[in-house]
């Protein structure tokens, strides 16, 4: 394919193409009474969880007046546009999504001691979460969790749980990834609602809310943040540190300044505390993708106690090149890591957004591993947990996108005009805001506050180096003050501001996309940013019975496998390690799976063929 048959699919969306119905090994066994039944939060783990997983009662309205019947049971936490929620329906921008449960029968025992708390990985994208007909949270935005206290919201005995939901996806400027209602090229199926676990888990009366570690790797530092709702006398801190099973470091406090109160049903205070220990230098173990140590943490307030880990590790720009100490170049622990990612859009052929099961997300990033990569860029999709915590544990670098937002994209704009003429691509500024698809302030500012959570969610996890807040010009606007404002949410780790194009001149890379041209290291002169091939390659190969479509879109086709395997290794061989010298820091290669017709992974779409043997 060349590069005008290429733009062709991405402008001009094939929607009337019928999907034909996919899946992976993942899903050919799966227990409604048992889906993703793993505790969905690895980095704040408690004994008590409550998986609401299961079929839920939905109905799709017009108006948002509470439904008096419901049409059908839909598989949570599966989107009604995937096979495996049992709906297969497109939620339309005018419409409202509407579900319901009941508890468990024991909630209201559950509560008596403590609280019970209401959790949701993801829902997509405006929801408001009803108990026994009273309204007990809202939210905004499709990517991130959100929790409700519903102790006092419980009855004796039968407790209804209704969530309204509504998605407008592209028609205004919502964050909303790769999704589309008229999906082709690079773009795919919206999907809407629920589409990550749902469940609950008691706590006594004062808990833990959060807890991150702020590693300090050349001072062999650690400061543990924690913040706590409190609702007893003096509770006691208790931190302990395990290497290996093995004690290494214990911190005791206690809470002196907290009030006390008579209950449970006394007023909530928020506390927090930070508190710092040092690793010794006998137990120190540096994580890295070959050797991917994590410290075990067990952590207990009063009553609640938790288990939580982190890793000792630091990414930094560094003038560290073996062959040229003038060329910045991207570190690992202060030593040169060549970043060999491919790009991983997190779609699945019958679960969309949602991984059929824990094994799948397993297996894309072991595959991975096994392939040679060390890194995978998480393209414009937050991910659950879960994920994020394989990637700690197996030892696999996370370069993370924002999601993007912004009003219809002008294509030519963004798409031609950049590939055509890449030097004049740096000329624009993202002031203008119009070109770039970001005239809306009100949607602006949505957007900056997503993209704090998604950083304040997220830094947790030890394996995210690179936070990339913009794509190809996708709803860009004032890049500066966004790579300032993410810097001053987590100083630890790097910016690839403007990914592909459209370079505002900060950030720690420079960041390149290159589909059409000979690969090449392509700075005039080396200053503190590091150069980042940060999408390449996309080479399709459609193989029949393993495809959504027999539309093919890549940047370029391959009709025998034998011919796409030889590509593949010359590109790699010839073209790309070459760079290394030259100071290449990094490539993605484009991509990990097949989506839809865009056939250009190392996988299939039903991850039943692994393309590269």
């Amino acid at each position: 394919m060349n590069f005008s048959d290429a733009f062709k699919s991405i402008i001009k969306p094939h929607e009337e193409d019928h999907l034909t119905p996919l899946s992976t090994p993942f899903s050919e066994n799966l227990n409604p009474e048992a889906i993703l039944p793993e505790y969905p939060r690895p980095q704040l783990q408690r004994d008590s969880f409550i998986s609401l997983n299961g079929y839920w009662d939905y109905t799709i309205t017009s108006d948002d007046a509470f439904p008096s019947v419901f049409e059908g049971k839909i598989l949570v936490p599966f989107s009604p546009e995937c096979s495996l929620s049992g709906v297969n329906r497109q939620l339309k921008p005018t419409e409202f999504l509407w579900y319901r449960t009941f508890l468990p029968a024991n909630a209201k025992e559950l509560s008596s001691n403590g609280h019970l708390i209401l959790h949701f990985g993801a829902v997509d994208y405006e929801a408001e979460v009803f108990l026994n007909g009273r309204h007990a949270a809202s939210h905004k935005g499709g990517y991130l969790p959100f929790h409700v206290d519903i102790t006092d919201f419980l009855n004796p005995q039968d407790n209804e749980l209704v969530v309204k939901v509504r998605d407008v996806t592209e028609l205004e400027s919502q964050a909303r990834g790769k999704q589309s209602l008229h999906r082709g090229g690079i773009f795919y199926t919206a999907q809407s609602g629920i589409w990550q676990t749902v469940w609950m888990e008691q706590t006594p009366c004062s808990y833990v809310e959060n807890l991150w570690f702020e590693t300090d790797y050349d001072g062999r530092r650690v400061t543990a943040h924690v913040s706590a709702l409190i609702q007893e006398h003096l509770p006691a801190l208790s931190l302990c540190v395990f290497a290996q099973n093995r004690e290494i470091v214990r911190h005791d406090m206690t809470l002196s300044d907290t009030p006390a109160t008579d209950s449970c049903h006394g007023k909530n205070q928020l506390f927090s505390a930070s508190f710092s220990f040092t690793i010794p230098e006998e137990d120190f173990h540096s994580w890295s993708p070959e050797d991917p140590f994590l410290y075990q943490v067990s952590l207990t307030l009063g009553q609640d106690k938790v288990q939580s880990y982190f890793a000792m590790r630091t990414f930094t720009i560094e003038k560290a090149h073996p062959d040229n100490d003038q060329i910045p170049v991207f570190c690992l622990n202060h030593k040169p890591c060549f970043l060999m990612g491919v790009l991983d859009q997190g779609y699945w052929p019958e679960g969309l957004y949602t991984a059929p099961s824990d094994q799948a997300l397993l297996y894309d990033i072991t595959t991975m591993k096994a392939l040679g990569f060390n890194m995978l860029r998480k393209h414009i999709k937050v991910e659950s947990a879960r994920w994020y915590y394989h990637c700690d544990r197996l030892g696999m670098i996370v370069c993370q996108d924002m999601v993007n937002g912004g009003s219809r994209y002008h294509m030519p704009v963004i798409s031609y005009l950049p590939t055509l003429c890449p030097n004049l691509s740096s000329r624009l500024k993202d002031s203008h805001y119009a070109m770039l698809s970001r005239k809306d302030m009100d949607a602006r500012r949505q957007w900056e506050t997503e993209c704090a959570e998604t950083v304040e969610y997220l830094k947790f996890f030890p394996s995210i180096a690179i936070w990339v807040p913009f794509n190809e010009g996708w709803g860009q606007f004032d890049t500066l003050r966004i790579t300032e404002m993410i810097r001053e949410h987590d100083p630890s780790r790097l910016i690839d501001s403007a990914s592909g194009w459209f370079d505002q001149n900060c950030g720690d890379f420079v960041s390149v996309h290159n589909y059409f041209r000979p690969l090449k290291v392509s700075v005039k002169k080396w200053e503190n940013r590091a150069f980042f091939l940060s999408e390449y390659g996309g080479f399709a190969c459609h193989l029949k019975g393993h495809t959504s479509v027999e539309r093919v879109f890549g940047y370029k086709r391959y009709e025998q496998l034998a011919d796409f395997q030889k590509a593949y290794r010359e590109l790699i061989e010839n073209s790309l390690i070459p760079l290394k010298k030259q100071g290449l820091s990094g490539a993605v290669y484009t991509q990990l799976a097949d989506v839809e017709e865009e056939v250009n992974g190392l996988l299939t779409y039903d991850r039943r063929v692994n393309k590269l043997g």
